[in-house]
């Protein structure tokens, strides 16, 4: 036998696992696996940007303005482009984003570069003050992780997104600590339906990251917060005023991200350009706030565990401000309200970065003005800041992400808040509801949403969303020329296995199309074979279909005409075959079928 006929170590892998494990049990063992990469990967990705910030500002003075804050960030989102550049030679921005395109449109592939290249190039950027949050790219890393091992192991398509699935759900399990948490974000943000044969991997990965993460940073919180004033049911107005306030706060977020890059968007082949507009932008707002450097962990922290002005007035250090305590409420208002145009200009620079955790600086900064501008007016019973914090930290997050259950979740399991469930629950319903009037998607579907190509709960749209256009586009079809008679036309009869004949022209443009049943009277009529041509005989179709649109316009087209066949037009309105109804019907039906399973 020639050498190269041989099999391979993973074939003869992937033998003995057929032979000895079940899909089931290989799926759980996989889980464990991607749930294990997660918590690694979450670990060496806070250990870089810990590491980096420390080394570039553990010297500065804490009463003054630093002039560093000018620089450290224009030169993390420099060499974060250049990482991007020349050495992964691809957009690995919007995280998420990218995740539920692939989820979407691709079948759940992503690029293995994805294991990696989000870790390192978002500690650059954040390890150097880039305004942004780890947590998206730990996801993709996550997701990027459970995909390859699927396409390493020859999985299907749908195996494939459940490991996806895995990884994003191990990843938020890990870097955060809550397993509950990883769990309901794949449910909501991902809109990957939970069946029973999906809801067990998942969870494993979940509990193995989380283990894992604890073996590895010890077990301390990300959020210390200790609750020094018990909830009171006399603060539900309070607690419903401050989730609608949180919902107009995200819609000000989503709005405000969406027109900052389109900015940057303008500049796309012009890199240095949007180097200096983003780098300009965001070093003059940290040195202006340094709270918007980094993540802002550290000013989250403050306002959790600060008992007094004393205490709230540390995240005044750094800073112009410093010292200033009657300044207070007017940095804090000017931080929230910047921080979202310092966390466009990062990722529109050239840094990698999600907005994660910027959603939840944001929250907290939100439910600590809120409150503490009601005590100072004394609009009612007696806020606690420290727990609008945390409030508001649900609030923001559910209503950026159209995600109530993970904010009420992740907030209660990294702050161990669990004895203001019900607040928790009110102002992140209140927030939801909120942002619904204004937006239908959130922060990271909504791109999508806008191309069709987004998943969701509803199954006809999820199946029709998953269905590839060009796999159900028939381009085995005979043509004739626009001076084609009626002889030549018959010819073609005889040999179509459609009832349509396409007229096209010589650069390949339709023209028109034949219906055999209407000519079926001509047809039989021999004496008559030379005073017809195609061009007297053509009707124009009854609609034509864009080989980009979304299966979602195809069967709305198809509803709308009641044809049986639809001609797909290129950009140059060049023919590129005809879809048959029954055809992407009988599909449609395959893959509801798929997705029903257990």
């Amino acid at each position: 036998m020639d050498i190269t006929e041989q099999p391979t170590l993973l074939d003869r892998l992937l033998q003995w696992r057929e032979e000895h494990l079940s899909e089931r049990t290989f799926v759980l063992m996989l889980a464990v696996l991607v749930g294990f990469f997660c918590a690694v990967a979450a670990f060496l990705l806070h250990g870089l940007i810990n590491e980096i910030g420390a080394m570039l500002t553990g010297r500065f003075h804490s009463g003054s303005a630093n002039w560093l804050f000018l620089v450290y960030p224009v030169i993390g989102i420099y060499l974060t482009s250049l990482f991007v550049r020349y050495v992964v030679k691809d957009n690995i921005s919007h995280g998420i984003t990218r995740i539920l395109y692939a989820i979407s449109s691709k079948r759940s592939r992503l690029p293995g570069h994805n294991c990696w290249s989000s870790v390192i190039a978002s500690a650059i950027t954040i390890g150097f003050g880039g305004s942004v949050g780890a947590e998206a790219p730990i996801v993709l890393t996550g997701s990027a992780i459970g995909s390859n091992l699927g396409k390493l192991f020859r999985l299907d398509n749908k195996t494939l997104m459940l490991l996806v699935g895995c990884g994003s759900a191990g990843a938020i399990a890990g870097i955060f600590k809550a397993p509950i948490a990883g769990l309901v974000f794949t449910l909501e943000v991902l809109m990957i339906d939970l069946t029973m044969a999906s809801l067990l991997p998942i969870l494993l990965s979940c509990v193995t990251a989380c283990c894992f993460t604890y073996i590895f940073r010890g077990s301390d919180v990300l959020f210390s917060f200790t609750m020094d004033s018990p909830w009171v049911v006399e603060r539900v107005p309070g607690n419903i005023l401050l989730g609608i306030a949180c919902g107009l706060v995200s819609l000000y977020f989503i709005r405000t991200m969406t027109y900052c890059e389109g900015i940057f968007a303008r500049f796309k082949d012009r890199p240095y350009v949007k180097l200096a507009l983003g780098g300009l932008t965001l070093s003059t707002l940290i040195f202006l706030f340094p709270s918007l450097y980094g993540e802002g962990y550290r000013d989250i922290n403050l306002l959790l565990n600060g008992r007094s002005e004393a205490d709230w007035n540390q995240i005044l250090n750094h800073s112009l401000f410093a010292g200033s305590a009657d300044l207070l409420i007017l940095y804090i208002a000017l931080v929230l309200f910047t921080k979202v145009v310092a966390t466009s200009a990062t990722n529109g620079g050239g840094g990698c970065g999600g907005t994660f955790a910027p959603s939840l600086f944001i929250g907290c900064f939100t439910g600590f003005l809120f409150a503490h501008l009601w005590n100072l007016y004394e609009l009612g019973v007696y806020l606690p800041e420290k727990n609008f914090a945390l409030l508001g930290m649900a609030g923001v997050m559910s209503g950026v992400m159209h995600a109530p259950l993970t904010g009420i979740f992740l907030i209660a399991e990294i702050t161990g808040g669990y004895d203001l469930f019900l607040p928790l629950m009110i102002v992140s319903v209140f927030s939801y509801l909120t942002i619904s009037l204004f937006e239908p998607h959130s922060i990271y579907g909504m791109r999508l949403a806008k191309q069709g190509r987004l998943i969701t709960h509803h199954t006809d749209n999820a199946v029709l969303t998953l269905m590839s256009l060009h796999s159900v586009i028939d381009k085995n079809y005979l043509a004739v020329s626009p001076d084609t008679d009626l002889g030549d036309i018959v010819n073609k009869i005889s040999r179509s296995r459609h009832d349509i004949l396409p007229v096209l022209d010589a650069a390949g443009n339709l023209k028109g199309e034949i219906v055999i049943n209407k000519i079926r009277h001509l047809v039989f009529r021999i004496e008559l074979y030379h005073h017809f041509r195609a061009e007297q005989l053509m009707i124009q179709p009854a609609a034509t279909l864009s080989d980009s649109a979304p299966m979602t316009e195809v069967m709305k087209t198809f509803d709308r005409t009641h044809t049986e066949w639809l001609p797909v037009l290129d950009a140059d309105q060049h023919l590129c075959g005809y879809i048959s109804r029954r055809k992407m019907l009988g599909m449609y039906r395959k893959m509801v079928a798929d997705m029903s399973e257990e």
